[in-house]
Order: C-alpha cells, then sequence, then structure tokens
C-alpha cells in the first residue's frame, strides 16, 4: 500500500497523521473542505490536495488508491448537537458511503477512527473492552457508533474495515484544537489559573495523544490483514485514564501553576474506563503522558507556537465562517466586492 486517501486532512489529526505518512514513504491524497486554512496539510509533491466535502466523493477520488483513513467529521458534542443533521450526513452516512464506494473500487483497506465515548457510561469500577455494550449518549457519539456498524458489515475476505475507537485526544497539531479536555485546561490554567471543569469531575476519561493516534493508524496499515479485518479497537492507555478532577491536578502540577476550579454544567452522565489490551497484544503501544503532552502545550503557548482563538475552537469557527458566508453572500455583486468585474467585459464573453 503506498497511496493513501486521507478525508479530513486538514484537521487536528489529519495534519499530524499527513507528515507522519509521508515520512513512512506513503504517497497522501489529502481531500478536505479545509475550514482552517488551506496552508493545512503543508504543500509537498508526495501530497495531492482535493477540495471537497465528503459528501460528494466520487469514484475518480478513489482512482489509483490503496487505502483510506476517513477522518472526516463534525468533531465535538458541542458541533454535532448544533449541526445535528450535518453531523448525521458527515459522521455516519458520508462515512459509509465512502467505504462502500472503496470496497466497489478494489480497494483493500478501510479505516474509521471513531471514539471512546461510544460507552457512553460505565459503572463506577468496570472497565469497558471492545465487546462490551455502548451507550451513546450524543449526537455525535450515536453517529459514530451507526458508522461503525454500517463499514463493518462491509468487511470480507477482500475487503479489510477496521475501526478505533480514539481516547479523548490531546496535545500540540498544526491545526490546533483548544476545545479538547487537556489542551483546554492546560490553556486556562497557564493564561488565568482558572480551570473550568464540568462537574462533578468523577466522571472517567480516557487520554491518547495526537501523535499517538497517528501512528496507531499507521500501525494498523501495517497490520496483518487477517488479523484485524472487521475488528474494533480501543486506542489509548492505562497510565492515561484519569477522573477530570485527577486531570485537573495533574495539569497544576506539570505546569506548575496553582489553580482555581471553576465549576460549570450539570454533571455530566459521561464517564467510561476503557480497556487497550486488544490492541496491545497487536504489538501498539501509546508513547507520550499527559503530562508530557500538557509540557508541550505549556512550552508552545510560552514561545508563542500555538494561541488560543475561534479558529482553535470548532463550533465557533464554524459558526464565525457561516456568519461571514451570510454577509458577503449579501454584500458581493458582479464576481466581487469593492473589485468587481467590468460589466461590458462580461456582455462581450
Amino acid at each position: 500500500m503506498k497511496n493513501i486517501l486521507v478525508t479530513g486532512a486538514g484537521g487536528y489529526i489529519g495534519t499530524t497523521l499527513v507528515p507522519m505518512l509521508l515520512e513512512q514513504g506513503y504517497r497522501v491524497r489529502a481531500l478536505d473542505r479545509y475550514f482552517f486554512g488551506d496552508h493545512l496539510p503543508p504543500r509537498d509533491d508526495r501530497i495531492e490536495r482535493v477540495k471537497e466535502d465528503s459528501r460528494r466523493i466520487r469514484p475518480s477520488h478513489l482512482k489509483g488508491i490503496d487505502a483510506v483513513i476517513d477522518l472526516v467529521a463534525l468533531s465535538n458534542d458541542p458541533s454535532a448537537e448544533h449541526f445535528q443533521q450535518a453531523t448525521w450526513q458527515i459522521n455516519c452516512e458520508s462515512r459509509i458511503r465512502t467505504a462502500r464506494l472503496a470496497k466497489e473500487a478494489g480497494i483493500g483497506f478501510y479505516l474509521l477512527p471513531s471514539s471512546c465515548s461510544v460507552y457512553g457510561f460505565v459503572e463506577e469500577g468496570l472497565v469497558v473492552n471492545e465487546n462490551s455494550p455502548t451507550h451513546p449518549l450524543t449526537t455525535y457519539a450515536k453517529a459514530n457508533k451507526k458508522a461503525e456498524e454500517g463499514i463493518l458489515a462491509l468487511a470480507d475476505a477482500d475487503f479489510c474495515a477496521v475501526v478505533l475507537r480514539l481516547a479523548t485526544v490531546f496535545g500540540c497539531s498544526p491545526r490546533m484544537r483548544f476545545d479538547l479536555a487537556i489542551n483546554n485546561m492546560s490553556y486556562s490554567a497557564w493564561k488565568t489559573g482558572e480551570l473550568p471543569l464540568m462537574r462533578s469531575g468523577r466522571q472517567w476519561r480516557p487520554m491518547v495523544h495526537v501523535k499517538d493516534v497517528a501512528r496507531a493508524v499507521c500501525f494498523m496499515l501495517k497490520a496483518g490483514r487477517e488479523q484485524v479485518r472487521g475488528q474494533i479497537y480501543n486506542v489509548g492507555s492505562e497510565k492515561n485514564s484519569f477522573q477530570l478532577i485527577q486531570l485537573a491536578e495533574l495539569v497544576s502540577a506539570s505546569l506548575s501553576r496553582t489553580i482555581e476550579i471553576e465549576w460549570y454544567g450539570d454533571d455530566d452522565h459521561r464517564s467510561y474506563r476503557v480497556s487497550f489490551d486488544k490492541i496491545e497484544k497487536l504489538g501498539y503501544r501509546a508513547e507520550v503522558s499527559a503530562e508530557d503532552g500538557i509540557r508541550e502545550i505549556g512550552a508552545a503557548l510560552e514561545t508563542g507556537k500555538v494561541e488560543k482563538s475561534s479558529q482553535t475552537l470548532t463550533l465557533p469557527w464554524y459558526q464565525e465562517i457561516i456568519k461571514w458566508q451570510k454577509i458577503i453572500h449579501d454584500v458581493e455583486l458582479c464576481g466581487g466586492i469593492l473589485d468587481i468585474e467590468n460589466e461590458e467585459n462580461r456582455e462581450g464573453r
């Protein structure tokens, strides 16, 4: 496998994954809407950039492709709740359709990055694995679960479909996000010493660094097809599993900052402890600790490598560009705003 289609290539995980794929000798067809800038991923002769919506993928987009990494998604609960119809279309329907098109095109490998949020709520003291019942509580989690079901049903001897259920991702990426638990906590502690925490703080979350997610994808590309075909794997580690109150304390200690917790919201009923034994038995190990990720973010903030803005917050950025779409649509005329096409030239065409 040398030619990889990566959907969502301009996103938080995609902009970390694509350079890693290049390092390992792959060529990438990077398909994205590029909502967060068409400079992501960087220009490279080994990257074919395709600006397209995943709901409009055609067989031609899959021509010459050996494997599909279907990262595309509206990628958090607030965005999914605000844009529910689009979430079902993108996170579920378009990915099932892409998997079906890949199978029809004779592509042998398809990988769906899903989420451990499909487990929803797990009773205190229990640790779930890939065979445990799921209880998705949000639109984002429900769409992921339906996508898993539709895609795994396509797996057969000639089509290796694999699902990775990702723990909550953290760490620096070229397309930075500050609406993820560790990233947001780290920023707040660094900036103000005040750390927002959803009640009650006792809810469990597994965490995984964005580079470890990219490593898991690369690992699966090289894994034996007979082993992984039609399988689900949780991606994360026991060492990076925390109650949120523990995570807040870890942020404080890692950044050497005294923090004050600002409680908000009603009690969060999403709580799950997850086993990662299945993927670890294959030989994969997550490498980056939460402490290292927190320090990485703190250092990047200190040097100005990353900064918080509406563009690093998924839902506010979507809302911002939708607002500007309407403004531009209302004032645009003759192909421009102040500089417009000459009417005589238009008529002479």
